[in-house]
């Protein structure tokens, strides 16, 4: 619903009601009118006053010419990742390799796990989750393996001290 019009004129310094229309939509700048030297048209703003949805244009052609310049062509619905290197479809290959030593030789997989993990910040590739799984595996295995050694050494001390009294 909208309200009867005021009988006073309108005051430039007032800000817009959100009940009333305005009376012409934005103006383009000089550069996109067909004439630039052109005077604006009708129900541009005057005395430097932006019209009505003028800055919401101004900042539309901006980000417009900066995916330009970026080389990206503006279009709606498309994602933009702005941080990060891009993604490649490589994965990297100590990444694979620690997941393979995990089972040949935990230790090994230990090193490069964390190799792998070192190039995958700064290069781009895919593999972060076989590194971490390659990681997990090896601490797991090396962990398991010294247990199996020191008992194995507590066994060999005790039966070596029995063997004696017979």
């Amino acid at each position: 619903m909208s309200q009867p019009p005021s009988p006073d004129p309108p005051d430039p310094d007032r800000p817009a009601s959100p009940w009333e229309e305005p009376t012409a939509g934005p103006e383009p700048p000089p550069s996109h009118r067909a004439d630039p030297n052109q005077p604006p048209e009708h129900g541009a703003a005057q005395g430097g006053q932006p019209q009505w949805g003028q800055q919401q244009w101004e900042q539309q052609q901006q980000w417009e010419q900066q995916q330009q310049q970026w080389g990206q062509q503006p279009q709606w619905g498309q994602q933009h990742q702005l941080y990060g290197p891009p993604k490649s479809s490589a994965t990297n290959v100590l990444a694979i390799l620690c997941l393979v030593f995990a089972f040949v030789f935990a230790p090994a997989g230990i090193v490069l796990g964390h190799l792998a993990r070192r190039q995958l910040r700064t290069s781009g590739e895919s593999g972060g989750q076989l590194a971490t799984a390659g990681l997990i595996l090896s601490y797991i295995f090396t962990a398991l393996g010294l247990l199996a050694c020191c008992g194995w050494a507590v066994l060999a001390a005790i039966g070596g001290n029995d063997s004696g009294t017979y």
